[in-house]
């Protein structure tokens, strides 16, 4: 038997992810989620800088990680200097400051297009899934373990679902434009 709610939580996945990749870039203000997208090659592996050291953010400004083990600290800032986060760490032993600048306008429009690219690969991921129950429903039909007017009903179930997440990560999209271009 086809079963939808899968797909709508695939989407609601994907959508959530999409989030995440907009909290990581660099509005302006300080905010520890920025480094999500930083991962540090260290003990042979590649980690996050969270679960490295404490990330505070004291100021709207600034953000401090203070890394739990010494010899991390300049793997961390090599990291950091590396990603396209336009960050300049300042190190004080085992402390790790990273000071936000103003968003000069170029690199807000720079900004305005990632997001416009972030948007558009999680449309296509949810177009994906789309496509996914489709086929899943074409080959139930084929089967016949699902009716034709079934297969009409639910691909106009996902096809709702489908359009709705499209349209929120559009919402959200200009919403996150709407921030960044706002001085």
């Amino acid at each position: 038997m086809f079963e939808d709610s899968k797909y709508n939580i695939k989407m609601s996945k994907t959508y959530e992810v999409f989030q995440q990749e907009l909290g990581s870039l660099r509005t302006g203000r300080a905010n520890a989620n920025m480094l999500d997208i930083v991962k540090v090659d260290v003990y042979g592996q590649k980690m996050p800088i969270n679960q490295l050291g404490s990330i505070t953010t004291p100021e709207p400004r600034s953000i401090n990680i203070q890394v739990w083990d010494i010899n991390n600290v300049v793997l961390i800032d090599a990291a950091i200097k590396k990603s396209e986060l336009g960050l300049n760490p300042q190190i004080d032993g085992q402390m790790i400051r990273l000071p936000v600048p103003d968003l000069s306008e170029e690199r807000r429009l720079e900004i305005k297009k990632i997001i416009k690219s972030m948007g558009e690969k999680c449309k296509v991921s949810i177009r994906n899934i789309r496509r996914e129950a489709n086929d899943e429903l074409k080959k139930l039909l084929k089967e016949k373990s699902i009716s034709e007017d079934d297969v009409k009903k639910n691909e106009k179930l996902i096809q709702d679902y489908t359009d709705n997440q499209i349209k929120i990560i559009e919402d959200r999209v200009d919403t996150k434009e709407k921030e960044i271009m706002t001085i």
